[in-house]
């Protein structure tokens, strides 16, 4: 199974628990351990954790920068896995510099469009391709590596 295959059921499990955890507000140790009691590979695991727990922890920031982008919507209109999966995405885009954002904005449509109604990939791209516009503007994006960032080359004459 190729690594981007499984980061995207890594994904979904994250999105399970995050939907499961807002509906009951049970024991988050349990979820994730339910949820991912399948999951062996320990990157994979520590990758869904990591995700789960910024997603918490900047709950307030996400939501924040989401509102901002859906004029005359309130918050609670939005569907709760259209919601989430935002959350995940500009997470990843804040606190993951290793994946490349158009990764993380494909990743969210691609579950989007199993998980949720028939235009709920294109709402997620177009708040996600916002925020990430948004970021590159302000000098908010921090990625880097290869293929992260997409930098205009200096087009200086080759050297001879």
């Amino acid at each position: 199974m190729s690594q981007s295959f499984k980061r995207r059921l890594v994904r979904e499990r994250v999105l399970q628990i995050l939907y499961a955890y807002s509906m009951n507000k049970e024991s988050l140790e349990s979820l994730v351990n339910g949820v991912l009691s399948d999951v062996s590979d320990k990157s994979d695991r520590d990758f869904a954790n990591d995700l789960v727990n910024r997603v918490l922890i900047h709950k307030d920031e996400l939501e924040k920068m989401i509102k901002q982008r859906v004029d005359n919507w309130e918050l609670n209109r939005i569907a709760l896995i259209d919601k989430i999966l935002l959350q995940m995405g500009i997470c990843e885009l804040l606190y993951f510099p290793d994946i490349p954002p158009k990764v993380s904005i494909n990743e969210e449509i691609e579950i989007a469009k199993i998980y949720s109604t028939a235009g709920s990939g294109k709402f997620i791209n177009g708040i996600l391709d916002a925020v990430l516009s948004e970021l590159k503007d302000s000098g908010k994006l921090d990625k880097s590596g290869r293929g992260l960032m997409e930098e205009t080359i200096s087009k200086a004459p080759p050297q001879k």
